[in-house]
């Protein structure tokens, strides 16, 4: 029975991608795990894999075609010899399979990743290892549309599907919808996607102020230019960052960091582990610095979620990561429970495979507080903006030699680091911003105390 190939989101924010390259034609037979199509997402482009065996029979989306939304058919997949001139939606909304568990972005081949987020967001479209929906009456006597997954971790969490909508195509209840239902609130559950942590980006310049693209052309019309297309990256990073300054009431608190014990702390550690071929740097010390003050102010540790807070239990920490194009923030979670070598490792991992373009989503979304470290580009202080749904982000400077005052009254020179903790006060009150980023420079400034 032919079926339709949808557009898939391939990550939480993505709304719409571009379709850069066909890697089939028409006609072409395809196996399970061949690679159908290069997509440009709004984080990076990543291939498209195949999931059932079959011939394409029609291509419905040309290469290089731009906004083409999320769940469009982009191609009729079928057996040989049958007709797939009709879309194959007219031949039984049950023909389309859930892919929520499919991308091959959690095979590494990108992406991300972040926003959070967790394969946070409903993956739609030609599935891969997901049977086709069954319907079952609802509570009113309609059909109702699930995916077998779905269906499992409903009857394992004792949820009425009835009582959950589903982001699915055609409101079928995917996985993601019901990973966050509970009993007690089951019929005002929603996809991962729905929540701040996957905000959708808005669409190019929508959230865009000040002059409009023809203003600006005629501004320049008698100067030489190179117009740069914004490429899916680009447009969220601008969409997100722009609502984050709207919306987000910062405030900013700074402190300076004697780095002095750190740094000879951390040169006796590398020592330690350079035959295992690890190397601390100041980051991952920072990184366990604030996880470890995250359970120590616990109120600190919380994201806005629009009518209410979440309060967490556990350190889950992003760190910006400056890659071609933009940025991704990584998230180590459980990060007060690693060791510093272990937080290194898996930090290396992430930032490597964040700049190749591979992570998965789960590990770029998601997170209660965020760390920008500009100080390895000398750069000695700035104020860093919050990533939504988080309370808050440490923007870091470079270590410099300075003059202090000791706690005797005499002048000494120390390795100094400005900081500048960005708050979001409608969950942190500024009392409470400053017993964190105290916390943090307590920890930094005692590094020993951060392994008792």
């Amino acid at each position: 029975m032919a079926t339709e190939i949808l557009m898939p989101a391939l990550s939480p924010t993505m709304e719409e991608g571009t379709l850069a390259k066909w890697l089939v034609k028409e006609g072409d037979t395809v196996q399970s795990g061949d690679l159908l199509a290069e997509i440009e997402t709004d984080k990076a482009t990543m291939e498209f894999e195949a999931v059932d065996e079959g011939v394409i029979g029609k291509i419905l989306v040309a290469e290089g075609t731009e906004g083409v939304k999320v769940n469009t058919p982009i191609a009729i997949v079928g057996e040989e010899g049958e007709d797939m001139s009709a879309p194959a939606s007219t031949k039984g909304e049950e023909s389309v399979n859930n892919q929520e568990d499919t991308l091959s972005a959690d095979k590494d081949s990108h992406a991300a990743p972040a926003g959070a987020s967790d394969a946070t967001a409903p993956q739609k479209g030609y599935g891969k290892g997901d049977a086709p929906q069954k319907a079952a009456p609802s509570a009113d006597g309609s059909r109702l549309f699930a995916t077998p997954l779905a269906r499992r971790i409903a009857k394992d969490k004792g949820l009425d599907l009835s009582q959950i909508k589903g982001s699915g195509p055609h409101g079928r209840i995917i996985k993601a919808d019901v990973e966050n239902a509970k009993p007690q609130d089951a019929s005002a559950s929603t996809s991962k996607a729905d929540t701040p942590a996957a905000a959708p980006a808005a669409k190019g310049a929508a959230m865009a102020t000040g002059p409009s693209t023809e203003q600006v052309l005629k501004m320049y019309a008698e100067r030489d230019f190179e117009e740069v297309s914004l490429n899916g990256m680009r447009k969220t990073v601008a969409a997100r960052l722009t609502e984050a300054k709207q919306t987000v009431p910062h405030f900013y608190l700074r402190r300076d960091i004697e780095l002095d014990a750190l740094l000879k702390f951390r040169s006796q550690l590398n020592k330690t582990l350079e035959p295992r071929g690890v190397k601390l740097s100041v980051n991952d010390f920072i990184i366990k610095a604030c996880a470890l003050a995250l359970q120590q102010v616990p109120d600190a540790n919380a994201v806005w979620a629009g009518d209410r807070t979440l309060k967490f239990k556990a350190s889950d920490v992003a760190v910006a990561v400056a890659v071609e194009g933009g940025l991704f923030t990584p998230v180590l979670q459980d990060a007060e429970m690693k060791s510093l070598s272990a937080l290194s490792t898996q930090m290396k991992d992430l930032a490597g495979r964040a700049r190749d373009g591979k992570l998965a989503p789960h590990e770029y979304v998601g997170g209660s507080f965020a760390i920008s470290n500009l100080g390895m580009f000398g750069i000695d202080n700035f104020d860093a903006i919050i990533n939504p749904p988080h309370a808050a982000i440490l923007a870091v400077g470079a270590g410099a030699k300075k003059p202090v005052v000791g706690e005797d009254g005499e002048i000494k020179v120390a390795t100094v680091m400005s900081t500048t903790l960005s708050v979001d006060h409608r969950v942190i009150d500024g009392a409470l911003g400053a017993d964190l980023l105290n916390a943090i420079k307590s920890n930094l400034e005692d590094p020993m105390g951060m392994l008792a």
